[in-house]
């Protein structure tokens, strides 16, 4: 099955100001990295798969509609998916966006090598 993509629509808009946004297909979905850093995607699975802190996962679980992603019959603490249920408005797929940019960015950036569908990094060359 392939990734929504009205769901890969709707990240773009929640994403759109974000500077150092790429996007490649990871884990046969859509994945949007910040500076290297996956902090969402749009899964193959339907729903969203969202990177979090590690310990913040007894606590996402407890929510409607979430349950940890399970790749090769393994889960890991820090990857969750939301069912589609759990993003029918603005505000719900928000504020997973939002957990998961909040993340990424805590980490080490990346120089990430290989293909991304779309580069949408806001830098630009400094004047000179």
């Amino acid at each position: 099955m392939a990734y929504d993509e009205e769901l890969a629509h709707r990240l773009r808009e929640q994403l759109a100001d974000e500077g150092g946004i790429t996007e490649t297909k990871m884990f046969g979905g859509l994945a949007f990295l910040v500076h290297g850093n996956m902090c969402v995607s749009a899964s193959r699975n339907g729903g969203l798969l969202v990177r979090i802190d590690p310990a913040d996962t007894e606590a996402a679980l407890a929510r409607p509609h979430v349950a940890l992603m399970q790749m090769g019959g393994r889960t890991m603490d820090g990857w969750i998916t939301v069912a589609p249920d759990g993003l029918k408005t603005k505000r719900e797929l928000s504020a997973w966006v939002k957990r998961g940019l909040t993340y990424a960015k805590s980490l080490t950036p990346k120089q990430r090598a290989g293909r991304t569908t779309e580069s949408r990094s806001r830098a630009r060359p400094a004047k000179g």
